[in-house]
Formats: C-alpha cells, structure tokens, sequence
C-alpha cells in the first residue's frame, strides 16, 4: 500500500504521486526473507519481490547491477558504487524503471516530469520501447549535451525561464491543464523504490558500509538508500542502517544552513525545497546522521580527483568525496571507516559530439 508520510492515510498501489491532504507518499510493504526472495537475475530484476510491480509488464531496457569499487583514501575505504554505469548514464534508471513499469501496468501512455537533465533523459530512454510519450521540462539552462541526447532520443522538450523551482511548477500546470500524469520524481512513491535497489546491492557486494555519503537535494537517492537499508533491518539481515550524511550543493541547502554563494556546478542537486524534506530529516535523525554543505571549489577539486584516478563522471557525483574529506579532516568519520560514495551520473554526456 502507499502510505501518506504527513497525516498518515493509505491507498492502494495504483499509480499517484501525492496524498490528498498535499502530503508525500512511500511504498509500505512487509518482507520478511532477503537471501531466499532473490531472483536469478544478474540487473534489478533480481529484486522484483521488492518491489510494488508485477512480472507482466516490465520495460525492455532494464537497469544493470553496479560494480562497488573499493579504494584506500589516506585512512578510510572509499566504497565507490558505479551508478553512472546505467544505460542513460545515471542512477536514474533504477527508478525510471519501476516507474514505467507502473504506468504499463495502468496503461499510461503519455506522461509530464522535469528535471536538470538525468531524469529526462533516463525517461526518454525507458519511455519509448514501452510505449510512452514523455514531454519532459527543462530549463534554459540545462546543459547543451543534455539537450541534445534529449532531442535525439525522442523526447518532447519543453524550456522553461528560471531556475529549478521555476521548472517545476510549469510542469506541473502543464499536466493539468492537459490531463496528462505528472511522474515527477521528487514526488513519485516508485521511483524511490527503484533507487533502493542499489542499497540491496552494495549488502550483497560489500556488506554494510559504516557511512553512507549521498548527493542531496530532491532526495531521491538519498531516501532510496535509506529505505533499502531500513528494509533490510526489518527483514533482520543486517542489526542497523549505516549512518547518512546529506552532501547538499552551497547556495542551494535543504538540510544544512543556507550559503551565501552557490555552487552551479553541482546541478543536479541545485533544488533549495525539496517536497520530501521532512522525510530527509526523519532519516539522518533515525541514523544518527548530518548534512555537508560543498562549495564549487571543492567540488572542482574533487572532480579532478575522481578523473584522475578512472572515474569518469559529472560534476554533481563529485561533491560526495569533498564531503567525506571534509568529514574526514573534522574527525567526524574515523580512521579505518568504510564510505560509501555513491557516483551517480557520468561525465561522458558532458563531451562534445557523445
């Protein structure tokens, strides 16, 4: 059932995005065995018995499993999960693929989000073999190269002025002024069952990490992984979640206090109200978390880090390692701790001419 995390009521699994009473929706499921509900699959079908689909109606292009790469960074591991890997180049995939796969169950054809660029473009991949028109809105300012593959993909590109916020909201009026669903993953109950699929594979590949460092700003990994590991807790697989900090782009905070200058280098987590906002808290509260605040500079030096030592992704996956150096230095994350760093989308869309 999808329970309403403001007031509390439930509805049943059909496809919706927000509670009556304007609050946010999570998937609530029992489970109770992990190792023997694991399907013989090698991508996220593994875990179909946790997730809210059924087996008829499943996407063609499927989400892969990821390798977690783990590297010695001066006293701490750093547990690198590839997720920039994906087939759109993102972590994206995992919840655009429940999500179509909703929507194939319900006979949506036709379908409203927005997004900086990742999302977009994971729908406009997934969309189209399954049937689906997607008309995704993007600002002005959306990366040329993201524009570009949108275009090439198929998708119906609509530009919006103004920032992120601004974004979406002119989706949203789009969707109901022409009566289309509105799939919006900052909203959507399913997509965040996709994203906590790569908790459940970093439990198989390398147990439970000690910190889990996430890109935050809509929260949709960052509430993924949680939720991943607070399943797997409740299945009695592992004792406790790991602890989770919010690595939030300067200028742009949610969580942590709000900076003077903005980070535009980190784009993807550029999002100052976040709908589930009280969920975030409510995780790094219940792991006994914190939240980091990474500044453009920072940011850059930590790109530049990850580039030299094989990891070819963009510049919002780097503000993780900025915040676990951060943490490190402070002696907030102690010597000898295992990290997970999440790198989330690839850097490969951002040349000329890919």
């Amino acid at each position: 059932m999808l329970r309403c995390t403001r007031c509390g009521r439930t509805y049943p699994e059909t496809f919706r995005i927000g509670c009556d009473c304007g609050g946010t929706l999570l998937v609530e499921r029992d489970y109770y065995d992990f190792s023997g509900s694991l399907l013989p699959y090698l991508d996220i079908r593994r875990y179909l018995s946790f997730l809210p689909i059924g087996g008829n109606y499943l996407p063609p292009a499927i989400p892969a499993i990821t390798p977690t790469a783990s590297v010695q960074i001066g006293s701490v591991f750093a547990l690198f999960k590839l997720d920039y890997l994906q087939p759109s180049g993102s972590f994206k995939d995992r919840g655009t693929w429940v999500t179509v796969a909703k929507l194939m169950e319900e006979g949506i054809t036709e379908v409203v989000l927005d997004s900086s660029g990742n999302a977009a473009l994971s729908m406009a991949l997934y969309s189209p073999p399954a049937g689906i028109k997607a008309h995704v809105f993007v600002s002005y300012g959306t990366l040329p190269e993201k524009l570009a593959l949108l275009q090439r993909l198929g998708a119906v590109v609509h530009f919006v002025e103004g920032e992120r916020m601004a974004v979406h909201e002119r989706a949203k009026e789009f969707a109901e002024r022409e009566g289309l669903t509105y799939v919006s993953h900052w909203l959507n109950p399913y997509f965040i069952e996709g994203t906590k699929t790569a908790a459940f594979e970093v439990y198989e590949q390398v147990g439970v990490p000690d910190y889990v460092l996430v890109p935050t700003g809509s929260g949709t990994l960052f509430l993924g992984l949680w939720k991943g590991f607070k399943e797997l807790e409740m299945m009695g697989e592992i004792a406790e979640p790991p602890v989770f900090v919010a690595v939030q782009a300067a200028g742009y905070e949610s969580l942590c206090n709000r900076s003077p200058v903005k980070n535009r280098l980190a784009d993807g987590i550029a999002i100052p109200r976040p709908p589930r906002l009280e969920e975030m808290k409510r995780a790094l509260k219940e792991t006994n978390g914190l939240c980091v605040s990474v500044d453009e500079t920072e940011t850059r030096r930590a790109l530049g880090w990850l580039k030299g030592a094989g990891f070819l992704v963009e510049p919002t996956s780097a503000v993780v390692l900025a915040a676990m150096w951060k943490l490190v230095e402070t002696g907030e994350i102690a010597e000898g701790s295992r990290v997970l760093l999440p790198l989330t989308g690839s850097g490969l869309k951002l040349t000329e001419g890919i």
